[in-house]
């Protein structure tokens, strides 16, 4: 079935020098753009990750620091990459949890301000494991009757996770084909942060995902635990988790004083 946009949406699947979206960065991105009318375009970028990649993460994408060390920095494309982002819906396989906080995080480090949370976000993981439990691969060849060639190849991975997604609306009716309703349907919990680390209860008040204060609203620990912020704020968290809590900090203390 083919998707039904109102808006372009981007595919992407990245691969990174390792897995902490705090301190790694990216060394490819691919992105397929898919527009309302159906035209396509896709764009792979090998990026110079300004870091060391480690052994564990070249086993599983094959790409080393060799052949890194001539591309262009994140910051270098940031700018344009933003340009050709801008406007659109994304969708990707696992990437409400890895790829748009790694992405979100590398464009707060360039200084280029792209917000996500404006967009629509379809985790084609998320729906797969709430209709089959399984991964990728298995994904590939469940949903498209294909073996995935070139697996943990960005843009292997970003085509496939498109073709996956086009199958799962043709195989489950209770699927709408609508980029809200799978954005929807596809996220699990309700981030306030993209790694997750502040969400929403259930009377929509920003709260704590981990930690010793787990399940109590962000207002309640920065009351009763002054000290608890500026942990935070010197804590290996990423620059989006610090600058949500600032604005959640600074939005209580203007509400005190009113």
């Amino acid at each position: 079935m083919k998707l039904n946009l109102k808006n372009p949406i981007l595919f992407f699947d990245i691969e990174s020098t390792g897995l902490n979206v705090a301190t790694d960065r990216i060394v490819e991105i691919s992105a397929l753009k898919i527009m309302p009318n159906g035209d396509q375009e896709i764009k792979t970028r090998r990026i110079n990750p300004t870091i060391p990649i480690s052994p564990e993460a070249q086993k599983i994408h094959g790409i080393s620091n060799e052949d890194v060390a001539d591309s262009p920095t994140f910051k270098e494309l940031a700018k344009s990459l933003a340009n050709w982002m801008a406007g659109c819906d994304f969708a990707g396989y696992n990437s409400t949890r890895f790829d748009v906080p790694m992405l979100a995080e590398e464009f707060l480090r360039a200084g280029v301000n792209f917000d996500f949370r404006k967009r629509k976000l379809v985790d084609v993981q998320n729906i797969f494991h709430k209709m089959e439990q399984r991964t990728l691969s298995a994904a590939y060849k469940f949903y498209c009757s294909k073996e995935l060639e070139n697996a943990h190849s960005a843009e292997a991975d970003t085509v496939a996770t498109f073709e996956i997604l086009e199958a799962q609306l043709d195989k489950y009716d209770i699927l709408e084909n609508d980029i809200k309703f799978l954005a929807d349907f596809s996220t699990k919990s309700r981030f306030v942060d993209y790694a997750g680390r502040v969400v929403l209860n259930d009377k929509d008040e920003p709260s704590f995902n981990f930690g010793k204060y787990k399940g109590r609203t962000v207002e309640s620990v920065f009351k009763s635990d002054q000290s608890y912020y500026s942990w935070m704020m010197n804590g290996d968290f990423t620059l989006d988790t610090k600058q949500v809590i600032t604005e959640l900090k600074l939005g209580y203390e203007t509400s005190m004083h009113k």
